[in-house]
């Protein structure tokens, strides 16, 4: 027995157990131990990859009858006109030898399904509305103009795919848009290891400056690449646990390609010019003060906390071996020697250098004085607020500071199509309007309330509603705020005082908001379109822009 494989599936069987209710009514998958156990291992490796909330990483869950051999399918915000779509093919088996491998069928199934779902013109027969939904939006993507990577993520617990698995990707080509990774058991155990201090030796190239500053210390130096593929070769994640990026550096996009392509081109010895460099923090470095160049710096609990991707890229470029140029690479590395107890500052540094690019900050305003006093408000009207994501299991009574967010900006902030498709901005460029001085824990929880009664009915539709119910949630949770509000009689704002006449009016009216919602948003699109059928495409294409609300007040 694989002791790797052991831990997964003790951890597998408890997720099946807890799974079960909700895979019946939400996937109609039956109680069968082995199908739990199967769906319980895609749900795990969703979460873990993608580092998504329980939530999320069920909804991306798409296994059932007519599901393409796909089991999981996540797309990606769009960014910079493009977006990755990942999809999840796995195979569970009850030996825990770790030894048999992924099957090369179900390779050629995923090639199959890729030939057929990204392509926007073909029809698709015998596929479940769950994964039509998905598949119809990204296609409605596609056909904007944005331009999608695609992985491909095979999961089992035991080895790779086999020579006939990798003549059929060889034969799909297209290996600069879609890329075949693999991830089992020790993939799984890898992710989930507790962080442990980092005490390496850096050897920098060159000149580097050393220079004592309030109470800490800077060194600004030069790596080589190799060096820095050696690092990540060693410690790989563990490295990372302070950057916000930390599983980023697993999706493909344009950055990392472009990294990439320097390293591999004649222009490799320019590297270090064009790339911003990788920052650093620790607790303590030494060196040789004599050594004018090419320094040795022991340093004491090492993190990267901006620059993961470049280090990343580098570490899986270079252990391709696609790399004909010999020429040396080099990359700017910046050493901040700051105190374990000092986290403030280091998470005010790890924000300042990662805020010009639209990353998910959430854990990094955690800590802010306006997370912090919803909290203490959320918690005195009986709910508790996840200020930080937690791996422990949510509540009914838990609300998460990304669920607040993007209820928030629905709700009160009637901006439907930014709360569900700008996600990535809710804790950079949208914060400010969203946590703004004035928003109340009442508010958040109610906004919260709301948007789940919506959103579970976008997951479970009923036979009868529309088809564009399962992308209005958000839209559909803004008309219910102003439903509760006029019912309220029309108050300026939600406050503890109205805050148990809200919940109580959400629980007996709830659905009938939500009856109504969609009334709404009915009429709404027949004054945008007419009477005329609208496609599954065009309505995804709808719902991520602003123009329906202009009807959608018109309607009210």
């Amino acid at each position: 027995m694989d002791i790797n494989a052991s831990i997964i599936d003790q951890r597998v069987t408890g997720l099946a157990e807890t799974l079960a209710e909700r895979a019946t009514a939400e996937l109609g998958v039956s109680r069968d131990e082995t199908r739990l156990k199967s769906l319980a291992f895609v749900y795990l490796c969703v979460k873990s990859l993608l580092d998504l909330e329980d939530d999320d990483a069920f909804d991306a869950l798409t296994e059932g009858g007519g599901d393409f051999g796909i089991d999981a399918f996540h797309v990606s915000e769009v960014v910079d006109g493009e977006f990755t779509v990942t999809l999840f093919q796995a195979k569970y088996k009850k030996r825990l030898d770790g030894q048999s491998n992924f099957p090369a069928t179900a390779i050629k199934t995923a090639i199959e399904a890729l030939r057929h779902m990204l392509d926007p013109g073909a029809k698709l027969a015998h596929i479940n509305d769950r994964l039509r939904a998905r598949v119809e939006d990204t296609r409605s993507l596609i056909r904007e103009g944005y331009i999608p990577f695609v992985r491909v993520i095979a999961c089992n617990n035991g080895l790779s795919w086999n020579a006939e698995g990798q003549e059929a990707i060889d034969a799909f080509g297209l290996q600069d848009r879609v890329s075949f990774e693999h991830c089992n058991h020790d993939t799984l155990v890898g992710l989930q290891l507790n962080s442990r201090p980092v005490d390496e030796k850096l050897n920098l190239a060159g000149k580097s400056i050393v220079e004592d500053l309030n109470y800490s210390r800077v060194l600004v130096g030069r790596m080589q690449v190799e060096a820095i593929a050696d690092l990540i070769a060693r410690h790989g994640e563990r490295l990372l646990e302070r950057n916000i990026r930390r599983y980023l550096g697993l999706h493909r996009n344009r950055v990392n390609e472009d990294i990439q392509h320097t390293l591999e081109s004649e222009d490799r010895s320019n590297f270090y010019f064009y790339n911003n460099g990788i920052t650093m923090t620790c607790d303590d470095f030494t060196f040789n003060a004599f050594q004018k160049e090419d320094l040795t710096v022991n340093v004491k609990n090492l993190q990267i906390i901006n620059g993961g991707q470049t280090a990343m890229t580098i570490a899986r470029t270079l252990s391709q071996r696609t790399i004909h140029n010999e020429a040396p690479a080099s990359v700017m590395v910046r050493l901040y020697k700051l105190p374990s107890e000092n986290d403030d500052l280091v998470r005010r540094i790890t924000y300042a250098t990662n805020s010009q690019n639209p990353v998910d900050l959430r854990d990094l305003r955690a800590n802010e004085a306006m997370q912090q006093r919803l909290e203490l408000d959320i918690d005195q009207l009986g709910y508790t607020y996840r200020r930080k994501r937690s791996d422990a299991s949510a509540r009914h009574t838990d609300i998460s500071s990304g669920t607040a967010a993007e209820a928030v900006l629905a709700v009160w902030r009637r901006r439907p199509h930014q709360a569900r498709y700008f996600s990535r901005e809710h804790f950079g460029k949208l914060y400010d309007v969203i946590f703004t001085d004035d928003l109340t824990g009442a508010q958040v929880i109610v906004a919260v309330l709301l948007y789940r009664i919506a959103e579970n009915r976008r997951k479970r539709p009923h036979e009868s509603d529309p088809a564009f119910v399962r992308y209005a949630s958000c839209f559909a949770a803004m008309q219910m705020g102003q439903s509760l509000l006029r019912d309220l009689g029309n108050p300026p704002t939600i406050t503890h005082q109205n805050f148990t006449s809200a919940v109580e009016h959400i629980e007996r009216q709830g659905d009938t908001y939500f009856e109504n919602a969609i009334e709404d948003i009915e009429r709404a699109l027949t004054l945008l379109y007419g009477k005329r059928d609208i496609s599954l495409q065009q309505l995804a294409a709808t719902f991520r822009r602003a123009d329906l609300i202009e009807h959608l007040t018109a309607t009210s």
